[in-house]
């Protein structure tokens, strides 16, 4: 396999990267008058973004370049400026960080663990990144954010929604935006016994990761408590392209919900499987069959097209938003890219953005100066209403969206509908939750 690595200039370069399924050896290497991995010694920094490119989270992985292009245009000064205009906190003046130019490199996940550890260590080791991001799989960011912790540098993860990535795995140099699985619950939960009661027979279809595990748990839990009784729980894995013989036995199961638990390619395929068999049209207990998608974006929702209508999710952050931070990104991505971000793409130019300041307020690239900046810090003006960084475990907590397919959508970009903004203290939990609990944040690793 190849990396390509692209600075903002467009300059491209390639060098060899060991393969997807190659095991290597977490041996990092610095100058021994660094105080750290990787310490920026030029006029410039680099920022290493490490995303699907292939396999079945491609579409995000897709959005999340872009995003991560615009955040490294802002930063240098480019474009309009963005959200750090409307970010509450006011170090950023596009001369890059700390003065120095911004720069980044990419590589491929390929949604794959051994894969994306590869790139993340290739852009650590040899194109020296001094932070990685991105992802759009909770397995991927499990495995990086552990090999970042290794590293010594900081892993600002990208998508990742599994209670794991800052529950039993979570570490002190890495920091996530997304909200989680458990949050997902706690917001969707109200609403689907506000809309199909109390007496419901649910069977789930689950991804077979760390991701999968934990949202059927978390909603499982959520529902149960409001009276739901769950007929079943099946794995199904993360490669899986039809899922017809998924579907089958639901219509004989006595379920009259179907939660799919599945995200990207595979609610895209899932839904479409189970629409094809007939599910939506069906009466089970005297109720009308409902589908349900824990965890939805809009590429997901322009994936499946028509199936959507009409079904509930949550999700992080939507485009349609009015909030003056959400206005902002949308101008700056939709007059670069012609057409609105992904929750995916949000929150990486978020992560970026919160690094960028992070170093800025912390006057250097030190990842645990970098780190104890992020702990504990609260703000505003990035698209969620007010927002904690929690030190805790650093998890950020915001406002969560509760969202439907729309009926009648007004363009192929308008199919998801806000329908309930769960605020922030309905989705909290304490640092010792016990879906969260096995894990140690463990002591900052500067590398060096």
């Amino acid at each position: 396999m190849s990396k390509s690595t692209l600075t903002r200039r467009g300059v491209l370069r390639t060098g060899a990267v060991a393969g997807a399924g190659v095991a290597l050896p977490t041996i990092f290497t610095s100058s021994a008058a660094s105080a750290f991995t990787n310490e920026p010694t030029g006029g410039s920094v680099t920022l290493g973004f490490n995303v699907p490119q292939t396999g079945p989270y491609a579409d995000e992985g897709a959005d999340e370049l872009r995003a991560f292009e615009l955040a490294v245009e802002h930063l240098n000064g480019g474009g309009d400026g963005g959200m750090m205009n409307t970010f509450s906190s006011k170090t950023l003046d596009g001369t890059g960080i700390l003065g120095k130019k911004v720069e980044y490199v990419t590589g491929d996940t390929q949604t794959k663990s051994d894969a994306a550890r590869a790139s993340a260590k290739s852009m650590i080791e040899k194109d020296g990144a001094v932070m990685i991001s991105g992802g759009s799989s909770s397995g991927v960011a499990v495995a990086v954010q552990g090999l970042c912790q290794e590293a010594g540098v900081i892993f600002m993860a990208g998508l990742t929604h599994s209670n794991d990535t800052t529950g039993k795995d979570k570490k002190a140099n890495g920091f996530r935006h997304f909200f989680n699985a458990y949050m997902s619950a706690a917001a969707l939960a109200p609403v689907l016994e506000k809309m199909y009661g109390k007496d419901r027979k649910a069977y789930h279809l689950t991804a077979d990761y760390t991701w999968g595990w934990t949202q059927q748990e978390s909603i499982q839990a959520a529902t149960e408590a409001m009276g739901w009784e769950t007929v079943n729980n099946v794995l199904t894995p993360l490669a899986q392209t039809d899922f017809s013989s998924y579907i089958a036995p639901v219509l004989n199961s006595g379920a009259d919900v179907l939660v799919l638990n599945h995200y990207g390619g595979n609610m895209v395929n899932s839904l479409t499987n189970a629409v094809q068999f007939g599910l939506r049209d069906k009466q089970v207990n005297g109720k009308n069959f409902e589908i349900v998608v824990p965890l939805y974006s809009r590429l997901m929702a322009r994936g499946a097209g028509e199936n959507v209508k009409g079904i509930f999710g949550s999700t992080n952050w939507h485009w349609s938003l009015q909030d003056e931070g959400s206005k902002a990104f949308v101008q700056s991505f939709g007059t670069k890219y012609g057409f609105p971000p992904s929750q995916a793409a949000h929150t990486c130019y978020v992560q970026t953005l919160l690094y960028a300041d992070a170093v800025q307020r912390a006057g250097s690239f030190n990842p645990c100066e970098v780190g104890a900046a992020l702990e504990g810090f609260e703000f505003d003006g990035l698209g969620n209403g007010p927002t904690l960084y929690r030190a805790d475990d650093h998890q950020c907590f915001k406002d969560v969206l509760v969202v439907r397919g729309k009926e009648n959508p007004e363009s192929e970009f308008d199919l998801l509908e806000v329908v309930e903004v769960t605020p922030r203290a309905q989705v909290e939990y304490a640092p010792d939750h016990p879906m969260f609990s096995g894990g140690n944040l463990g002591s900052c690793n500067p590398g060096a």
